[in-house]
């Protein structure tokens, strides 16, 4: 018989971004609470997502400045730079290990259970873990995230996803990466960086589809460029090994991209909704296996919550952060505190250079707005390659809203392009206009000035 412990104000599935926000503002504030994962914490950034990718970014920037050294009158003995993989890995496992230890800390500091184990909804404020062991919970709230999906083709299984990209113990001389959103072209970037061939596969679609063209058209250029070849047309039906000249994808159309060393697929993310129990339990799920909630973050199951990227949401840790705690806020200390609009959230792809956006793309404002629209745009090689061989464009681009111009959208690629982001995306949702921006004086000589002084 199942064994049953004191009751818990909060039981979090899910010890990612989510399931840590939410369990520890809803400790702060008084709420005894657990958190059930048997995986590292910290979810998909911490071990798999944005944190050794970003620490792989730097490398691959080091790199990169390494390579124009010369041109800014800095010479290097030939043959004094190469890549030791295996030291970058341990470096970066170790950071990874450090995060996962300081969140086990803040957890206990919190007074926080934590449960290194699985565990299922098994109704309406109860979950079960594998033990057998059942917490009773006033609030249950389902934090799982979301994993990289693998194409049901044949032959899939010989590549990896990104989860395995970070577990590489060699890193391959030739690489196809599949997939034409933000993942694929950050590892392609990275790659290319690293000095690897790099193959990019985007199955018939334009690069990053969900931004606006004017960053997709830029990067893919830069990456051209760089040296990737970019198979636009390839869809990729199987997947074979051919000895010896490596992995070979097979197109739809008859196409072939063969001499791959290394099979990257980055064709998108599934929320983490099976073996949860969540159906048998009434919790509803969409067609793409998300968890269906209000706009209280609440499944169908009262007292049954849901965060993060189990929701199918934008699959980024503040969205996560901010529901988690959005929703504590609301359940111990009856503040309903507004989430930023869809439309209003910005991200950033960790590509060389990088890129960011937040608010509309043209397509999107056009499409609401009509002939109110005004667009304000400029390309121009940044002063940071004036001396480099590498002059590669920036672009940037306000998208705005007729009469007074205020900002709907905002769009940047270039150097400083991940930092720059950030204060424009206060400026958006405070509602600022074009002429808000014009007032402002610039920071001389930047990319960011650059959005100041658009005509």
């Amino acid at each position: 018989m199942a064994r049953s412990r004191p009751s818990w104000d909060l039981v979090a599935l899910g010890g990612g971004s989510g399931g840590l926000a939410v369990t520890r503002r809803a400790a702060a504030l008084g709420a005894r609470c657990a958190v059930v994962d048997p995986r590292p914490l910290g979810g998909t950034c911490v071990n798999a997502g944005c944190i050794p990718k970003k620490l792989l970014w730097v490398a691959a920037q080091v790199a990169r400045a390494v390579a124009e050294a010369a041109d800014y009158g800095l010479e290097l003995p030939p043959g004094s730079v190469r890549l030791d993989w295996t030291r970058l890995k341990t470096g970066r496992e170790a950071c990874v290990a450090r995060l996962n230890a300081l969140y086990a800390r803040h957890l206990e500091a919190a007074g926080i259970r934590h449960f290194p184990l699985r565990g299922r909804l098994a109704g309406p404020g109860a979950v079960e873990l594998e033990d057998g062991t059942v917490l009773q919970a006033r609030h249950v709230v389902l934090a799982t995230g979301s994993r990289p999906v693998v194409p049901a083709l044949p032959g899939a299984e010989l590549g990896l996803t990104s989860d395995g990209f970070f577990d590489l113990e060699v890193l391959p001389e030739r690489v196809v990466v599949v997939g034409a959103g933000y993942i694929a072209a950050e590892l392609a970037s990275i790659l290319l960086s690293l000095g690897r061939q790099v193959t990019l596969a985007l199955g018939g679609r334009r690069l990053l589809p969900a931004f606006d063209p004017m960053l997709g058209e830029t990067l893919a250029e830069i990456l051209a460029e760089e040296g990737a070849d970019l198979s636009g047309d390839l869809e990729v039906v199987r997947v074979e090994r051919r000895e010896p000249g490596g992995l070979a994808l097979l197109g739809a159309d008859g196409g072939r991209s063969g001499e791959h060393d290394l099979l990257l697929w980055a064709v998108g993310r599934r929320p983490n909704s099976d073996g949860l129990g969540l159906e048998e339990a009434g919790v509803r799920l969409d067609g793409r296996g998300a968890v269906v909630t209000d706009g209280h973050l609440e499944t169908d199951v009262p007292g049954v919550y849901a965060v993060g990227d189990v929701t199918g949401g934008p699959a980024l840790t503040p969205v996560a952060v901010a529901q988690g705690r959005a929703l504590a806020e609301r359940l111990f200390a009856g503040r309903d505190k507004p989430l930023p609009p869809p439309d209003q959230i910005p991200t950033v792809v960790f590509t060389h250079p990088p890129l960011g956006a937040v608010g509309l793309t043209e397509g999107q404002a056009r499409q609401r707005y009509g002939d109110r629209v005004r667009t304000f745009q400029a390309r121009f090689v940044p002063l940071a390659q004036a001396l480099s061989r590498r002059r590669h464009p920036a672009a940037v681009k306000l998208v705005c809203l007729e009469p007074d111009l205020r900002v709907l959208g905002c769009h940047v690629i270039g150097p400083g392009a991940d930092e720059l982001l950030q204060g424009f995306a206060v400026a958006l949702r405070m509602g600022a206009t074009k002429a808000d921006l014009e007032r402002t004086l610039p920071i001389h000589p930047t990319l960011a000035e650059e959005l100041l002084t658009l005509r």
